[in-house]
């Protein structure tokens, strides 16, 4: 299950002020994260969780402005992919935003079917301007979001593999408060489904909150008296919808052999449209990377009787990671493709608990502009470039910026000027670096859009 926009803090087991009770059994049945971390935007994470691949190697760290072809070009091989190749029935509901012309579709990718948005909930406002809808009426020459037509406005569409996706209703404002009970709807029926063919699955679910134009479901929209405002609103939701789920997966009876990961694809934060959230002690929000706060994110695994009850880890996991995990833990490690650089590591054994650390000790951080912004080691973070909002420049310093998150987790003391004896720790970012530099001599990025055939 994989929210959107959710913050460090925004869970009742991470310090949320909103209680989130299904949410906090969850994480008490399982291991709760403290030291996850995704991308700097929607595209790049979801990318990167599919193919254990930085999205700087595959084309996808951001989404063009203009409507052009992007996301996983179909020669990644996915999480979807790889679990289908072992026998799982592979299915998506939600929010996709990995591609929106055929061929880089969710049913072009390994999934047996969908239903969803292609992109993302910016296109449910569009056809609230009446601009926006007279230049539809007026045949526009040129299509107006990433994957329509001429003519076209946003849809919610469906796809069965090997089957042309087909617009099963309108993105709209009237049916954003309802989208995420929707989804839930789709995939709890298939959960059913499933169990009861006595088939093993993989469902990922997008839901669609917390990203603008929100709207409220009004079964939540001001209705307990300790929510005020909408961002808590949504939590609540959020916490309803993640226990319908998980009690579709009691009742189909399959609990203790069901492997459940929650997370976040993006920090919070930064967005006057939704105002709220909490990033936690970390420094930042969505727009402010590479500052923790903008992607350090909440993050629970359950599997009863394999990963520990109740157990809160600072150990190191990235988003990169849950392809070969999954792998490992299903004896399927050979699956995992070795013509390609894969950044993702197995953490299987840690997850599980039998190791106490996790395989990753560092991770960098590439921006929308291919280039790198950070790296960090341990609780050392170098800093190469940042930025301090949505409408800011991305700025270079003079001299690489060093953060100790373990005394700093605010990122306000640049160790480099306050104690000039830590510039070791550059040398271990310089080796991430020459790694990196190393790898893609060999495997040359893939260009956004590109229709890439392999190496």
């Amino acid at each position: 299950m994989l929210l959107d926009n959710v913050g460090w803090g925004d869970w009742g087991c991470y310090g949320g002020q909103t209680p989130t009770p299904r949410i906090d059994a969850l994480a008490a049945e399982g291991t709760r994260l403290t030291n996850y971390t995704v991308e700097p935007q929607c595209t790049p994470t979801r990318s990167a969780i599919l193919t254990g691949r930085l999205p700087v190697r595959s084309g996808t760290t951001q989404v063009p402005l203009l409507p052009k072809p992007y996301g996983l070009c179909p020669w990644e091989y996915t999480l979807a992919n790889l679990l289908s190749d072992a026998g799982y029935a592979t299915a998506a509901y939600g929010k996709w935003h990995l591609g929106a012309t055929e061929g880089r579709l969710p049913t072009d990718q390994g999934f047996d079917e969908w239903w969803g948005l292609k992109n993302t909930t910016d296109e449910a406002g569009y056809t609230g301007y009446v601009a926006y809808r007279e230049l539809l009426d007026s045949g526009f020459p040129l299509p107006l979001a990433i994957g329509m037509g001429v003519g076209e406005s946003p849809k919610l569409w469906e796809a069965r593999k090997g089957e042309r996706a087909e617009a099963t209703g309108e993105l709209d404002l009237e049916i954003r408060p309802f989208l995420d009970e929707k989804i839930v709807e789709r995939a709890t029926e298939y959960i059913a489904r499933q169990a009861a063919a006595n088939q093993p699955f993989f469902t990922h679910i997008g839901f669609t909150h917390i990203h603008p134009p929100e709207r409220v479901h009004p079964d939540f929209d001001r209705t307990a008296s300790h929510r005020l405002g909408q961002y808590a609103d949504i939590i609540a939701e959020i916490d309803h919808r993640v226990g319908q789920v998980l009690d579709a997966i009691d009742h189909a009876g399959i609990a203790e052999d069901t492997i459940v990961v929650l997370s976040s694809d993006n920090a919070t934060g930064g967005l006057v449209s939704v105002p709220g959230g909490s990033n936690g002690p970390w420094r930042g929000n969505f727009f402010t990377p590479p500052y923790e706060g903008s992607y350090r994110v909440p993050a629970v695994i359950r599997w009863p009787g394999h990963v520990p009850a109740g157990r809160v880890s600072n150990e190191m996991v990235a988003g990169l990671d849950w392809l070969p995990t999954f792998a490992g833990i299903l004896g399927e490690s050979d699956r995992v493709p070795r013509d390609r650089p894969i950044d993702g590591l197995d953490a299987s054994a840690f997850l599980t608990s039998h190791t106490e650390k996790s395989p990753r000790r560092y991770v960098s951080l590439f921006g929308l502009d291919d280039q790198l912004m950070s790296v960090k080691v341990d609780s050392a973070k170098v800093v190469f470039r940042y930025t301090e909002g949505m409408d800011k420049p991305i700025v270079e310093p003079y001299f690489p910026m060093v953060f100790d998150l373990s005394s700093d987790p605010h990122e306000d003391f640049n160790m480099v000027d306050t104690k000039m004896d830590c510039t070791w720790i550059l040398f271990l970012a310089g080796a991430v670096v020459a790694d990196y530099q190393k790898s893609i001599e060999q495997y040359r990025n893939i260009e956004t859009g590109e229709d890439f055939t392999g190496y």
